[in-house]
């Protein structure tokens, strides 16, 4: 590995750099999504739901104050608030819990983009330092020439390697994103539902 670094050029460090990120945000995501997973109650959910649709909102508050449910906590702090700016709570709450399910993905976007900019830049620095060598006719070195080759191949081989590695992770971490948005959208449209009829009448 460190043979590979050597070989690569300057610009392998800055790869390094930024795949060591990359992996230290899919692992904390990783724990993160499963741990969120982990602590999912659709019945609390269903509860609070369904306490909100016979009025019981007192109950319903209670319901969801003992569950770690972020959806349960979206709808909790909604019911909790709905005599002073009830729309805006729920808003409010569903925004702090998505806001921890994007934590880290703005960071793997910028990898995404940056990693095979670095591996491009390996490649233009490596043909240049062979081509320099061409030109001020060094040829009794021909393993400088190649050398710069190698840095040029190792260098865009590491960078596409880094991006594609960070892309996987990415898009299913996006797609936990859209799920949880869409969960909390789908009961805070029933809450709402609930709660405004409830005053309607």
């Amino acid at each position: 590995m460190f043979d590979l670094m050597q070989k690569g050029g300057p610009i392998m460090w800055p790869l390094l750099f930024t795949s060591v990120v990359s992996l230290a945000v899919v692992i904390e995501r990783l724990f993160f999504i499963t741990s969120a997973s982990l602590k999912r109650s659709p019945k609390v959910v269903d509860g609070i739901l369904a306490h909100a649709e016979r009025g019981e909102f007192s109950e319903a508050i209670k319901l969801g104050q003992n569950s770690r449910d972020f959806v349960a906590t979206v709808l909790t702090h909604g019911l909790s608030h709905r005599k002073q700016s009830f729309s805006n709570a729920l808003m409010n709450a569903a925004n702090k819990e998505l806001k921890r399910f994007n934590r880290g993905l703005s960071l793997l976007d910028t990898v995404i983009t940056l990693a095979p900019l670095l591996g491009l830049l390996a490649t233009v620095t490596g043909m240049i330092r062979a081509f320099g060598i061409l030109g001020g006719r060094e040829l009794d070195a021909p393993s400088v020439i190649t050398g710069g080759i190698a840095e040029a191949l190792i260098g865009t081989a590491f960078g596409l390697g880094i991006a594609v590695m960070a892309l996987i992770p990415f898009n299913y971490l996006n797609a936990r994103l859209e799920q949880a948005r869409h969960e909390i959208q789908n009961a805070a449209t029933h809450l709402e539902f609930f709660v405004e009829g409830g005053k309607r009448t």
